[in-house]
């Protein structure tokens, strides 16, 4: 047992990890230093208008990546030995990805145009769409399929330098808010794309016909897939809408504030899955025995350091909200309290989704995310009219737990199986 843990610390593993880990700090604290900028200049509802407004291209994101996050990176990590299926799956992959890419923003520009509910902030809405323009060229999906963390660490870093400049050098008045988005995508657009030629440079790719039988192919193999992400984006970046529509553009910045805190352990841990997932599929699919033992540590120590990383923001919650300067600190650190939950329970579900897309229940998984992300969204509507924003954290604490049990059943017999022994 020592001599296994001797080879995981000190091993090209864990040396990634390291390297990975920097850069998502890195990308992780970009909000603090500038939330708390933004809100003294353009104050907490236009914060809430650009935070609905980052939600939405969020949310339209899965349109863009469609699957390729997690189908995309399971081929890459299985064939990463054969250049030609490489060249295939990356050119194949990106040009879906335009032809996605170019039908969503003309979609988005002409919805944001005429419906009612975007129309007042038509601009707001339209510059965020590079936020799309910058995740297709994103080649993460690629770099965490052959395991170059050094690349996307350096990507995020220079990304996120380009959009903290933008933000304190343009960002001087009021209503300058619309900008904020635009300056996301921006930071995007120039790292993602620098990486993208960098990409095609080092492993010698070479441009392949456009095929419209291979990207029809494409978008029909992972469209199950696709749609079991749609639903995830809608868990992770409806409530802010939902409460901006139900409630309004303050209540919505108050729960950016809360969720900002939140999110920092909600998207390293999510960050956490995509930087060990390529390493668990390759194991469980060669040596499964190994595979468990690397699943177990990894996430055992991942699941310590959340736990007490949550206890630590649930003494301090109030110092936490005052860096902030809202108007009202004590309502927010005691809902910042009830909302460090749902970081302890996303750490149980997304080991255990691990196994569950390792081993292959991908339809199981699609079920699961879509029953549980409708019944989330129906409870979040129901109690946000009487418990305001607690019921949006409410929803999403209960909707966790429903899917670590399901995800339990799923992998109750594989895990004591002969495949695992």
């Amino acid at each position: 047992m020592f001599q296994q843990l001797k080879k995981i610390f000190f091993n090209q593993q864990f040396q990634n990890l390291s390297i990975y880990g920097f850069g998502q700090c890195f990308n992780l604290v970009t909000p603090l230093l500038i939330i708390p900028y933004i809100i003294s200049i353009c104050g907490e509802e236009n914060f809430g208008k650009s935070s609905v407004g980052m939600a939405i291209s969020f949310f339209l994101m899965v349109f863009i990546d469609y699957g390729s996050d997690i189908v995309g990176v399971r081929e890459i990590s299985i064939n990463r030995d054969n250049h030609l299926n490489l060249q295939k799956t990356f050119f194949t992959t990106y040009y879906s990805k335009l032809l996605l890419l170019i039908s969503v923003v003309a979609i988005s520009i002409l919805a944001f145009s005429t419906i009612p509910f975007f129309k007042p902030e038509k601009t707001l809405f339209i510059l965020s769409t590079t936020v799309l323009a910058g995740q297709f060229l994103n080649p993460t999906w690629f770099l965490q399929g052959i395991e170059n963390v050094k690349w996307i660490t350096i990507s995020n870093i220079i990304s996120k330098i380009i959009y903290v400049f933008c933000v304190f050098l343009l960002i001087k008045k009021e209503n300058d808010y619309i900008l904020i988005n635009l300056f996301w995508g921006l930071g995007m657009i120039l790292a993602n794309g620098f990486f993208l030629v960098l990409i095609i440079k080092k492993h010698k790719f070479n441009f392949i016909e456009f095929k419209i039988s291979d990207v029809l192919n494409f978008l029909s193999r992972d469209f199950k897939m696709f749609t079991s992400q749609v639903f995830v984006s809608i868990q992770m970046y409806s409530p802010v809408i939902l409460i901006s529509f139900f409630g309004s553009n303050l209540m919505a910045g108050q729960f950016k504030i809360v969720d900002q805190v939140i999110v920092i352990f909600k998207t390293y841990i999510l960050l956490f899955f995509n930087f060990v997932f390529p390493k668990i599929c390759y194991l469980l699919e060669t040596n499964p025995k190994k595979g468990i033992f690397n699943w177990k540590v990894f996430n055992g120590i991942n699941f310590i350091f959340v736990l007490l990383s949550m206890f630590i923001v649930y003494l301090c919650s109030y110092d936490i909200i005052s860096y902030f300067n809202p108007t009202n600190r004590y309502f927010l650190s005691s809902l910042l309290q009830i909302a460090v939950f749902y970081p302890f329970f996303i750490a149980i579900s997304i080991p255990l989704k691990q196994l569950v897309l390792g081993w292959n229940y991908k339809q199981f998984y699609i079920n699961t995310i879509s029953i549980a992300v409708v019944s989330n969204i129906i409870v979040m509507i129901l109690l946000i009219p009487k418990y305001k924003v607690y019921g949006v954290f409410y929803s999403l604490i209960i909707t966790e737990v429903i899917v670590i049990l399901f995800y339990l059943i799923c992998i109750r017999k594989k895990w004591f199986s002969k495949q695992v022994q």
